[in-house]
């Protein structure tokens, strides 16, 4: 998704938006695709108890399924057994094949109702804004742009510091130029306009301070 060119374009929206400010940005983006096992797991469930239940209330027998189903020895109780055994077999094989379909495909993904995948994707972003130490910063005005690509989810991260000073709309915009060009197919000019937002509301609350600015993270865009 991004070419030499376009990393070093982000790495150099982030040194200039960074040399006007102590705060930081980091920019990530995650290409890895999520299945949302759960999602496939409980769709199979209630397939697996439906579709047989539905068969059985409109008059299939579950033993014509199997070979030789339809032969019966003349013992109700025995039948009775069969039946159900056959009926069970049916739900086990139908919830194992739908929840392979579901699960080992992105059909689960497309699936996921998008309140999901957006607490997912905020929950993974926060994990990096810990794991990588952007809320470790001296003045606590790290700033991360996170990107989820299979999941078509972009999220903004601000620290304490910096998200106590500025409003919630300035991060839905800087949010909104960072898809505006991932849409139009220029996902590094979303990026550097992303991080020209970021870094201009930076500069504002948290000046770079003469002679001494230190880079406390990366430059660079990150790609997992």
């Amino acid at each position: 998704m991004f070419s030499a060119a376009d990393q070093a374009a982000v790495a150099q929206a982030i040194t200039v938006a960074e040399a006007r400010t102590s705060g930081e940005i980091v920019c990530i983006v995650n290409e890895h695709r999520h299945y949302y096992a759960a999602t496939g797991l409980g769709i199979a469930a209630v397939l697996a108890f439906l579709l047989p239940l539905l068969g059985v209330v409109l008059g299939v027998d579950p033993l014509r399924l199997l070979p030789g189903g339809d032969w019966s020895g003349g013992d109700p109780a025995l039948d009775l057994r069969r039946g159900i055994e056959a009926y069970a077999a049916l739900q086990v094989a139908l919830f194992c094949l739908a929840a392979a379909l579901l699960v080992l495909t992105p059909l689960g993904s497309w699936l996921t109702p998008p309140h999901f995948k957006h607490a997912r994707v905020r929950g993974e972003a926060l994990a990096q804004f810990r794991t990588r130490g952007i809320g470790d910063t001296r003045a606590r005005t790290g700033v991360l742009i996170y990107v989820s690509t299979p999941d078509r989810i972009a999220e903004v991260v601000a620290d304490e510091g910096i998200y106590a000073k500025v409003d919630a709309g300035h991060w839905r915009a800087t949010v909104a130029a960072l898809v505006a060009g991932i849409k139009a197919g220029t996902p590094a000019r979303g990026f550097t306009d992303a991080v020209g937002l970021a870094g201009k509301v930076l500069a504002e609350h948290f000046p770079a301070a003469p002679g001494e600015n230190p880079n406390e993270l990366p430059d660079r865009l990150i790609v997992l």
